[in-house]
């Protein structure tokens, strides 16, 4: 490999980065041909999930503190009990895959699950669009819906837990 090339490569990769920051994604891929038997792969890719996860749990549990202090004090145990963050609870649903989620399927239309209904493994518990495609997200396995960790619209990333499965 000339210098030019290597040159005009690191000078790529720096853009990618620039525009993985820019954009705020996670994670960028990129295969570059030069000729038959030279080409360039380049992964760039940043850690976010654990901020993202750090807001939301933040915000989880800024709002069932005020509700909790006024009844007795026998529900702080159960509380105890429960992980602070929901990606360590067992009954989380991770999102596959980065993108924007929607609990109905239109605007209009009823939300696809609700606290406390009762699903079957392979409902439709919401959906992630990403890359202008709307991907439906399956219950892994039957249970109860406990609770809804994101909101209509809101953008999630990779791994991001979506509904607690009990």
């Amino acid at each position: 490999m000339s210098k030019k090339n290597h040159d005009a490569d690191v000078a790529f990769i720096q853009a990618l980065a620039e525009l993985l920051r820019e954009n705020d994604l996670t994670e960028l891929q990129v295969k570059r041909e030069y000729g038959e038997d030279d080409s360039l792969n380049v992964r760039v890719s940043r850690h976010m999930a654990q901020h993202v996860s750090a807001a939301q749990t933040v915000a989880v549990a800024a709002a069932p503190a005020p509700a909790a202090a006024p009844i007795a004090a026998a529900p702080t145990p159960a509380t105890a009990a429960a992980p602070a963050d929901p990606a360590d609870d067992p009954g989380a649903v991770p999102s596959p895959m980065v993108g924007t989620v929607y609990l109905q399927a239109e605007p209009d239309a009823p939300s696809f699950i609700s606290v406390g209904q009762s699903v079957n493994e392979g409902d439709t518990l919401l959906i992630v669009e990403a890359m202008k495609t709307m991907n439906h997200i399956p219950a892994p396995r039957a249970g109860t819906i406990k609770r809804i960790l994101v909101d209509d619209g809101a953008a999630v990333e990779f791994g991001t837990p979506l509904v607690i499965l009990e």
